[in-house]
């Protein structure tokens, strides 16, 4: 609402420049309907289901060799199913998140959750690979129901709840991303690595069920635009709004230095004289969790107007993480402070952007939220990529450098930025 007490408008410097039109149709303002506030229960749920969802992605990483000896087909091979994965979840993020603003939320996301779990029923079943394959990439592209989740929670709160709101909701996403890796691995021991896809499927139902009941019924004014005016839309709110464009590039930073860590800490556990198996190499995760909710209170600073306090001090503690990383080969306490240093960053300073960003268009917070995410996108895969490349070149303490790099620019790009918009009561 504009006038509701606890809003937060983002100035640009630039205020006397009108606003570019979105599309030839003005956009609905969404100030007729006033927010709802959520019970604690329904948020818990919400976040379940995000990471419920969004460990779908990450399930095969530690089940590439059972797959490929149960497919019969070269180890080396079957590494395309991650580049099938995740470019299908960067392909939903385009196509799918955005239609939570021009269809009621509560549908899309129980619609999706229901043909995500038809999808992984084919990837358990199947023993064809192509079909498989087919299978797998709508997995990736239905787990973008976790975004929908996300601004559906932020639609719903009332203001002066929603940055606590959205907080411990992404806490979901980041704990999914870490538990998957566990999770697949100690299925797969017990019942191989099938169950996995199957024991998902089971959860994806239960939770559209309790999801349909649960959720209040999605009201907020829709967008009077066609669907390719919407997704055209996505890259116009991109151009117009100068905080969205800086929140995104530090989600790009901090997500590449998070992929540094957790796609390449795999290759100097698995060797000498480590030789840690796939499932203590996953159990790292459940040490990331502790930072992940050590910082789902970064939404009430928020609601606070303490954004910016949020920000600096989290890139300052995300480029601190990688001293005590570095020790890897010295002391895997100290790795372990480190991850939870780094995993507390990512998460404080990821729940501080999306609090900022969900207050500049109340009617476009799913469009927000494919914006913002597909630099999320972007800087996981490159990190990933970069950080593998420098450890064969470098080793950890090279991998460590690139961390350290990634966030210093992180820090500096954030410092000289925040300026540019004002944050007012």
């Amino acid at each position: 609402m504009e006038t509701c007490e606890n809003k937060v408008k983002v100035v640009p410097e630039e205020t006397a420049r009108p606003k570019i039109m979105m599309t030839g149709r003005a956009l609905k303002r969404s100030s007729a309907v006033s927010p709802l506030s959520l019970s604690h229960l329904v948020v818990i749920m919400l976040a379940i289901t995000c990471g419920v969802a969004v460990a779908n992605v990450y399930y095969a990483q530690p089940l590439l060799a059972s797959m490929a000896h149960d497919f019969g087909i070269p180890e080396a091979s079957i590494g395309v199913v991650i580049t099938i994965t995740q470019l299908c979840y960067a392909s939903g993020l385009l196509l799918l998140v955005p239609l939570g603003d021009l269809v009621n939320r509560r549908l899309l996301i129980v619609c999706q959750l229901l043909l995500s779990a038809l999808a992984l029923a084919v990837v358990a079943s199947t023993s064809i690979f192509p079909m498989w394959l087919v299978g797998i990439g709508i997995v990736g592209l239905l787990a973008t129901v976790t975004q929908a989740v996300v601004a559906c929670a932020a639609a719903l709160a009332a203001p002066a709840q929603r940055g606590q709101v959205v907080g411990l909701v992404t806490s979901g996403v980041v704990i999914g991303i870490l538990l998957a890796r566990t999770v697949a691995g100690t299925l797969a021991d017990l019942a191989g690595w099938r169950s996995v896809y199957i024991v998902s499927a089971i959860l994806a139902l239960l939770m559209a069920g309790i999801l349909f009941r649960a959720l209040p019924s999605d009201k907020t004014a829709k967008a009077s635009l066609s669907y390719p005016q919407l997704l055209r839309s996505v890259f116009v709110l991109f151009g117009q709004e100068p905080l969205l464009r800086i929140r995104a590039i530090i989600a790009m930073l901090i997500f590449a230095a998070f992929s540094t860590l957790w796609t390449s800490m795999t290759l100097p556990l698995s060797a000498t004289p480590f030789s840690f198996s796939h499932t203590v190499i996953g159990a790292f995760g459940l040490v990331g969790v502790a930072g992940a909710l050590a910082a789902k209170r970064a939404g009430s600073l928020a609601d606070r107007g303490l954004e910016q306090w949020t920000t600096g001090i989290g890139l300052a503690l995300l480029l601190v993480s990688w001293l005590p990383i570095s020790l890897l080969n010295h002391s895997l306490l100290a790795v372990i402070v480190g991850i939870i240093l780094l995993d507390l960053a990512v998460q404080a300073v990821h729940v501080t952007n999306q609090s900022m960003i969900y207050r500049l268009r109340p009617e476009a917070l799913s469009r927000l939220a494919a914006s913002y995410m597909i630099f999320y996108s972007i800087g996981s895969g490159t990190g990933s990529i970069a950080s593998t490349l420098v450890y064969v070149r470098a080793g950890w303490i090279g991998v460590s450098v690139l961390g350290a790099a990634i966030s210093a620019v992180a820090l500096l790009f954030w410092a000289l930025t925040r300026s540019r918009a004002r944050v007012s009561k």
